[in-house]
């Protein structure tokens, strides 16, 4: 049985992902072992929908060392084997998508479209990582006076602490191949959509995963967050979220020496030349900014739009986001939803209030729910600050420029690097600006940053490290190194 953190189950309060204490200088910092409780609420009514009690400290420590425990066993089965309920785990995912999509529309506001791509993804990269088991070989390297071995061994218990913009998805990037590479894994989802991992543990029980192996521990970023990040026997934190929390995450982790991948923000630019296919570039860009309502790390926020079709681009980019309806995020019909909470629909605001002058406005639901519409803002009357640091909201901000030269000079005026996209019939140029513009992820005509099957990360302040692709499981081990001597004595 896959134990879900003690306390089980209750619920999450839509905030920034937080991993380290935090409370007013000069106050007494509260008891942690107080324990606290996570309220749920959904996005698209404000209505409750369910309750979670927070872990504390000392049952994180507990959790750690059940980990500990169960990842010693874990590693010692035969590789066949941990695949084999790996692949298991998958197929339990794969006959609860349905399930699965309508809890994320519950507690995050996700679009069922959105949600059912969720579900599935985290299907295929468990069925990825599982594909990986029996792969992770190590190497004999020739030296002189006997035989040398590499081995590729598991770090032993890994944290992972997933954001609330993908709940699923992102908790399955770090979860999959660190149990595919023999680790145990503790979860904590972010307060606000805890719902899905909880209900991840209990597939993964009824797949027949060892006991304590995959735990969820929902709670506070401050509390329970923390106490993972410091707790000497999680060796690794794979951490989702706000560069700036990422920022705090990494120096306590400096502290202990502690393997770290860090996936943070992004300002990606959607690069348009006149050579394009302006009527498909158009067509598309709304997508790429608008999906998840803008609370995507790889949002193409900054759409960089060659001068001689500036004004065309505009023209045929009005009636596409119009045409992207804001409404009940379980109707089939919707194409955006709301924003996770009314603390980020005022943070949006505040890059960009809703009169703000916009060269195209959507519109939204009147009434309750955390609504904020599809906002496209022209640079010379964009606020300086939503033109340049990362909104998490439906905003985008179109820029002309003259040459290659200057795209890709604007595309890196940022100090984030995560993803873009490239729009161009030349292939020359698409390489060249691909090459030259400072990101992890870039397409070219298309808009696609996330396969399983392919590396992502991002440079500069997006983070540290990759995710998914081939390398996704040597990033959860260590590598020992051997030599036995063949020489006489």
């Amino acid at each position: 049985m896959i134990r879900r953190a003690r306390p089980p189950r209750r619920a999450g309060e839509p905030e920034r992902q937080s991993a380290v204490p935090h409370h007013p200088a000069g106050e007494p910092a509260p008891d942690p072992e107080a324990g606290h409780e996570l309220t749920v609420t959904n996005p698209a009514t404000e209505e409750p929908v369910a309750t979670v009690p927070g872990t504390t400290p000392g049952q994180t420590g507990a959790a750690v060392r059940r980990a500990v425990r169960a990842q010693r066993r874990w590693a010692a089965l035969p590789p066949a084997d941990r695949a084999r309920l790996l692949r298991r785990f998958a197929a339990e995912v794969d006959a609860h998508t349905g399930e699965l999509a309508r809890l994320e529309v519950t507690e995050a506001g996700h679009t069922a479209a959105t949600a059912r791509w969720e579900a599935g993804q985290v299907r295929d990269v468990l069925e990825y990582a599982a594909g990986g088991v029996e792969r992770l070989t190590g190497r004999q390297i020739p030296v002189p006076g006997g035989v040398d071995l590499t081995f590729a061994e598991p770090l032993g218990v890994v944290a992972v602490i997933a954001p609330w913009n993908f709940p699923m998805p992102i908790a399955a990037w770090g979860a999959a191949p660190a149990l595919a590479a023999g680790n145990a894994v503790l979860l904590k989802p972010a307060e606000a959509t805890p719902l899905t991992a909880l209900r991840l543990a209990d597939l993964a029980t009824a797949a027949g995963l060892p006991e304590d192996l995959f735990q969820v521990l929902p709670g506070a970023g401050g509390v329970t967050g923390a106490a993972l990040v410091e707790h000497p026997e999680v060796a690794k934190v794979v951490f989702t979220g706000s560069a700036a929390t990422g920022r705090a995450v990494m120096a306590a982790c400096a502290r202990r020496v502690k393997r770290l991948t860090l996936e943070l923000g992004g300002k990606s630019p959607n690069i348009v030349f006149a050579d394009a296919d302006i009527e498909r570039a158009a067509a598309t860009a709304p997508g790429s900014f608008l999906d998840n309502t803008g609370q995507d790390c790889c949002a193409r926020s900054r759409i960089l739009v060659q001068r001689p079709v500036y004004e065309r681009f505009l023209e045929l980019l009005e009636p596409a986001v119009l045409a992207v309806r804001a409404g009940d995020p379980a109707d089939p019909a919707t194409g955006m939803g709301p924003l996770i909470s009314a603390a980020q629909r005022d943070r949006v605001r505040g890059y960009v209030p809703e009169d703000h002058p916009a060269a195209i406005r959507g519109t939204v639901p009147r009434g309750r729910g955390y609504w904020y519409p599809a906002t496209v803002l022209e640079a010379h009357r964009a606020p300086r600050r939503a033109a340049v640091e990362e909104v998490f909201g439906p905003v985008a901000v179109v820029t002309p420029f003259e040459d290659e030269d200057e795209a890709v000079r604007l595309a890196n005026a940022t100090e984030y690097g995560l993803s873009g996209s490239v729009w161009t019939r030349d292939l020359g140029r698409a390489l060249r600006v691909s090459r030259g513009v400072q990101a992890g992820n870039l397409s070219v005509n298309s808009h696609s940053s996330v396969r399983h099957w392919t590396p992502f990360g991002g440079y500069k302040q997006s983070g540290l490290g990759r995710e998914l692709g081939p390398e996704a499981l040597a990033a959860f081990t260590e590598t020992k190194n051997v030599f036995i001597s063949t020489e006489e004595d």
